[in-house]
């Protein structure tokens, strides 16, 4: 930190509990595991972007410098959680001001530091409800709602208010196929018409 006013903060994937990114997915190429994290499956993953659209954190990029571009974010270093190590992130810190542990115990931590040493921090812990809340969560002495999308963020989790939109897409989208087909056919008669005539 330099100074009252400024930090420096990583803006990477919060792995909110009820992600926003993941209900969007119409194929389910990024989920949420029992461990927390919210991972993504690039065998799965077929480009429509509408988890970049989704979250509020505006997190999921595409390296549109490959040739297949696929989604990066953050994945929380699942494969290590396997393994019963933590993330490398945390592992490497050496001032603990990233810790990894389970959610409660990080928010009692939280609360801890901030009461701690009043003055240091703001008195709010960000990821705590946001969204219906994050598995990662944040105290600083600057106000990071900068880091949302959206400032005037509730405590309802966001699958909720998008729900019937996500399931309207499997229609809409078997609706557009069907229109696209009829008109295939309407213009594959009139070509056909239009050869015969010539044929006469």
């Amino acid at each position: 930190m330099e100074g009252p006013g400024h930090a420096y903060v990583r803006k990477q994937c919060r792995h909110c509990l009820e992600p926003a990114c993941a209900s969007a997915c119409p194929v389910g190429a990024l989920h949420k595991i029992g461990m927390g994290p919210v991972i993504y499956d690039d065998n799965k993953c077929m480009g429509c972007r509408y988890c970049m659209m989704a979250c509020l954190y505006g997190i999921p990029r595409y390296d549109w410098e490959e040739a297949v571009p696929y989604v990066r974010k953050c994945i929380f270093c699942y494969t290590r959680l396997g393994y019963g190590r933590q993330p490398a992130c945390t592992e490497a810190c050496p001032s603990k001001a990233t810790i990894f542990g389970e959610r409660d115990d990080l928010l009692a931590e939280a609360h801890r530091r901030i009461a701690e040493t009043p003055g240091k921090y703001i008195k709010k812990v960000w990821g705590e409800r946001e969204a219906g809340g994050a598995s990662v969560l944040l105290i600083s002495n600057v106000d990071l709602s900068f880091l949302t999308e959206d400032h005037s963020l509730g405590a309802q989790p966001l699958p909720e208010t998008t729900a019937t939109a996500m399931h309207a897409v499997p229609f809409a989208f078997t609706g557009v196929l069907a229109v696209m087909a009829g008109l295939n056919w309407i213009i594959d008669r009139r070509t056909a018409r239009q050869r015969d005539r010539s044929h006469e």
